[in-house]
């Protein structure tokens, strides 16, 4: 088992060539029907250094009057979020093993100089479900603390094709990208080129 820290499991190199290629256009399709957007810290208002957009029943964002949370429908269109591709679901059955699906699916696009502030996924009711994520495109600096900000924490490499869980006592570790690494910039799969450095899936269970 790869655990790295007692709950957190990272899968490297989980995807092959061509299942990050499917993964991709699967993506490609759902920021095609949900374009991507800015999303702003609560109170400050100032934007963060993503570009996101989600699919599934409920969708991720934050804005500053509104503070982080859930929502149904697309921020900018209105529209419901497009379905979760059947490719994540069978990925979230097979590394997650948890008995209901995902009902969130965020997915964040890195340019190479965006990055992630320490924090903790706090915004659902759901905290026995794991989060699961995975990664295409540009190597990232990723790092793993506890469940206190000030808790020791650990930096690894998350590749093109890396699959992340962070389950157990890893549920409520703060987590953070510090940079995409610029020496290691691999391209996205080609239905992505040209969206960004880096793009990152992450699914979650909700309510």
């Amino acid at each position: 088992m790869p655990e790295i820290a007692p709950g957190a499991f990272h899968y490297s190199g989980f995807l092959d060539a061509g299942a990050q290629a499917r993964l991709a256009r699967d993506i490609a399709e759902v920021i095609a029907q949900a374009p991507l957007f800015v999303s702003r810290m609560p109170k400050s208002g100032l934007p963060m250094s993503v570009r996101m957009t989600n699919c599934g029943p409920l969708g991720w964002m934050s804005d500053r009057d509104g503070g982080y949370r859930y929502e149904p429908a697309h921020p900018e269109t209105g529209a419901p979020w497009p379905p979760m591709p059947r490719m994540l679901l069978d990925i979230w059955a097979e590394l997650t093993g948890y008995p209901k699906p995902p009902e969130a699916c965020l997915i964040n696009v890195y340019s190479d100089e965006a990055k992630m502030g320490l924090h903790q996924d706090r915004d659902e009711a759901d905290f026995n479900a794991p989060i699961l994520s995975l990664s295409l495109g540009a190597d990232c600096r990723f790092r793993l603390g506890g469940p206190k900000r000030a808790d020791r924490t650990i930096a690894f490499t998350l590749s093109g094709g890396d699959a992340l869980v962070l389950s157990g006592p890893a549920r409520r570790s703060f987590h953070g990208v510090d940079r995409i690494l610029p020496s290691i910039l691999t391209p996205l799969p080609a239905p992505l080129m040209g969206v960004g450095a880096r793009v990152n899936v992450t699914m979650r269970r909700v309510t």
